[in-house]
């Protein structure tokens, strides 16, 4: 799922700073010469810890965006 920011203190649309924490499943394939290549990820589970401004390095002043109604606004 894309999530979309807004600042509210700058009103910055396009630049954030995010923490994510995931857990994932992954078929790793290595080569007999023992290069990994990543086939498959599932994300299990997914939480976004922190969103800040890259503009004006607020944090508590970022909004997560519900529509695109929002965007215009």
């Amino acid at each position: 799922m894309s999530r979309r920011y807004r600042c509210t203190a700058c009103g910055n649309l396009t630049r954030f700073d995010v923490v994510t924490t995931r857990t994932t499943r992954e078929f790793h394939h290595y080569s007999v010469g023992g290069d990994l290549e990543v086939e498959d990820t599932q994300v299990l589970a997914e939480s976004v810890d922190e969103v800040s401004c890259r503009w004006c390095g607020s944090g508590g002043n970022v909004v997560e965006l519900t529509d695109d109604a929002d965007v215009e606004a």
